[in-house]
């Protein structure tokens, strides 16, 4: 059955196929880094996939810094809020977060609940995301306002959503994301599968990965659970200072000039050519590849009728 598009977010969305919510427990698992992670790879996955990332983390946003959008500004147009382009003029990677609003990127967020609620309704509803494939959001950390408030906007599109935990080994963000699983299961969103962050550390010298702190409770929670297990990405060197210390680019709107200036050619997306380099990315895609498979078959299996 088509939905019917009869909100503001509805109208919005409704050329988006996939919403995918990356939430966590606690904080510092690397939740950030694992939605820029899944925005590049899903990009990536195929030669015309377009991605939108959404960074509804309201008091600490990280999104623009990990793409090298710091100081880019937000455009106004006749009919909204126009998404900034991470990879130029391809715009097959378009982001929003309120760190493109703020003065100075160092600027605190000092909002109450209304207002932060008043912001994600605006991000959904005003913004021109246009088609895209996939829309990747991530979350502050716990299951609060932003939380309930994301999914009391998406309600006309909730047949669209699922989510993707982070946690990392220890015993304390296990128990924090069992709470996010609770969370989940309490407002019906389905879970693509579980993420086991800072699982190891890879030696910048050899690449190899040794576990320095504990690795494996994602998986038996998984397994306790019932729930996908999606794999494990260890501490990677090379990953951390790529996201850490990206750059905007020379040219306007995320663009780097390609062979022969061409600003058009895949080759002109710098950070995934670099993203592609780092230990990390292969394990990556593997994770990426499962949830493209988990997405096609379960909407296979929402538009094939029921005997």
């Amino acid at each position: 059955m088509t939905e019917v598009a009869d909100t503001p977010v509805g109208r919005r969305l409704q050329h988006v196929k996939h919403i995918i919510i990356v939430c966590s427990g606690k904080g510092g698992v690397g939740k950030s880094s694992v939605s820029t992670q899944l925005a590049l790879s899903l990009r990536g996955s195929s030669p015309n996939a377009r991605v939108g990332i959404l960074d509804i983390d309201l008091t600490g946003p990280s999104i623009p810094r990990m793409l090298g959008l710091d100081g880019h500004p937000v455009h106004q147009s006749s009919d909204g809020w126009v998404p900034v382009h991470a990879d130029g003029s391809e715009a097959r990677l378009v982001c929003m977060s309120v760190g493109f609003l703020l003065k100075k990127k160092e600027d605190s967020v000092v909002w109450r609940g209304p207002k932060k609620n008043a912001m994600i309704r605006q991000f959904l509803s005003d913004v021109r995301w246009g088609e895209l494939d996939y829309l990747v959001i991530d979350t502050p950390p716990g299951t609060s306002d932003e939380h309930l408030s994301l999914i009391e906007h998406m309600a006309p599109v909730h047949s669209r959503l699922s989510a993707v935990i982070v946690t990392t080994p220890q015993a304390v963000a296990l128990l924090d994301a069992m709470k996010c699983l609770s969370f989940t299961r309490a407002v019906n969103l389905p879970l693509l599968g579980l993420i086991e962050n800072m699982s190891g550390y890879v030696c910048p010298c050899c690449g190899e990965v040794s576990n320095v702190f504990s690795t494996g409770g994602g998986e038996e929670m998984a397994r306790r659970e019932g729930i996908k297990f999606l794999g494990s990405l260890p501490v990677d060197t090379e990953l951390v200072t790529l996201l850490d210390a990206a750059e905007p680019s020379p040219l306007s709107d995320g663009v780097t000039s390609g062979v022969n200036g061409d600003t058009n050619s895949a080759s002109t997306f710098a950070l995934w050519q670099r993203y592609q380099q780092t230990p990390t990315a292969s394990l990556f895609s593997k994770m990426a590849e499962e949830i493209v498979r988990t997405l096609a078959r379960d909407e296979g299996s929402a538009t094939t009728p029921s005997e």
